[in-house]
């Protein structure tokens, strides 16, 4: 299960013993404090504590007191013109705190995002669950023939069940001697910071990471992108839910913005306007790699 019973006896208490007070509060966000959201087989997401909401934002913009224009459309207005002009400062007015379960490996992708403050779980103080990532039989895919680092057709039949028989079974083995190293029945017991160095990529991990809203959004733009690894995906697609309650104004800023919008090159610029008055442009003509083409006439296409 995602969360345990002492987990579950917090968030329970937290949020049966509401607090008062003079901070602005987003009504979407408050609906989240503290509830857990299941990610993945063993992971979840949830809100631990939060600041600011979109009237933070244009606040900050204009430096002023209070909660900014009256009108409730100036205010989106100002917002998606920071957006549109890539301006940053006024959302990292906003800060979010999240606690995350997550397996080894998505971690160490994740923690390449060096703009946020992060305290993960110690394998060198506390024992690790026996917790192991295993991907549903529709995520085993085969190596990308056309991408380095990405995922091809799903593995189909015998070749599926074997590998998932290997991911438990290897799995399990590494933590039975990860078990047995730590004992201290009838011998000294390894010391927990080296016994975990036998333990699995897939294997649990926790932790809690603090980011502004800026950074955040540069996270979601990269990782809740359909060409992101789909184990970190998933969490992303969770975080956008919260967000989209949290500070909805400057979620559909960033939809529209960072999201469903494209940026073009100069010379995708240039071949762009040749196309709309009527020349006919190939990659020989562009300008561009064999690369830059293809993904130029993949944003064409789509």
């Amino acid at each position: 299960m995602p969360l345990n019973p002492e987990q579950q006896a917090e968030i329970d208490e937290l949020r049966a013993t509401p607090q008062p007070t003079l901070r602005a509060v987003s009504e979407g966000m408050e609906a989240h404090l503290y509830k857990a959201y299941d990610v993945l087989d063993h992971g979840f997401i949830r809100v631990i504590d939060y600041m600011g909401d979109d009237a933070a934002i244009t606040q900050a913009a204009r430096v002023s007191y209070g909660k900014g224009t009256k009108s409730v459309q100036n205010d989106e207005g100002l917002i998606r013109y920071l957006m549109r002009h890539w301006h940053s400062t006024p959302f990292e007015m906003c800060e979010i705190k999240l606690h995350v379960k997550l397996p080894v490996f998505v971690a160490r992708q994740w923690i390449r995002h060096r703009t946020a403050n992060v305290n993960e779980y110690s394998a060198r103080y506390s024992i690790l669950d026996r917790e192991f990532y295993i991907p549903s039989p529709e995520h085993l895919a085969a190596q990308s023939e056309i991408n380095n680092q990405g995922r091809g057709a799903a593995l189909q039949g015998a070749e599926a069940a074997q590998v998932l028989e290997i991911l438990k079974t290897d799995s399990n083995r590494a933590y039975d001697n990860y078990e047995q190293m730590i004992s201290e029945d009838g011998q000294a017991g390894l010391a927990r910071e080296l016994a975990r160095m036998n333990l699995p990529a897939n294997i649990y991990t926790q932790w809690y990471w603090k980011v502004d809203l800026h950074n955040l959004f540069h996270f979601l733009r990269l990782r809740a992108d359909s060409h992101a690894q789909y184990e970190i995906r998933v969490y992303a697609d969770a975080i956008c839910k919260v967000v989209a309650d949290w500070v909805p104004a400057a979620y559909a800023a960033f939809e529209d913005y960072r999201m469903g919008g494209v940026n073009l090159s100069g010379k995708g610029v240039d071949c762009l306007k040749r196309m709309l008055a009527g020349e006919t442009v190939t990659q020989e003509t562009s300008g561009m790699s064999k690369g830059e083409w293809r993904e130029f006439r993949a944003l064409l296409d789509d």
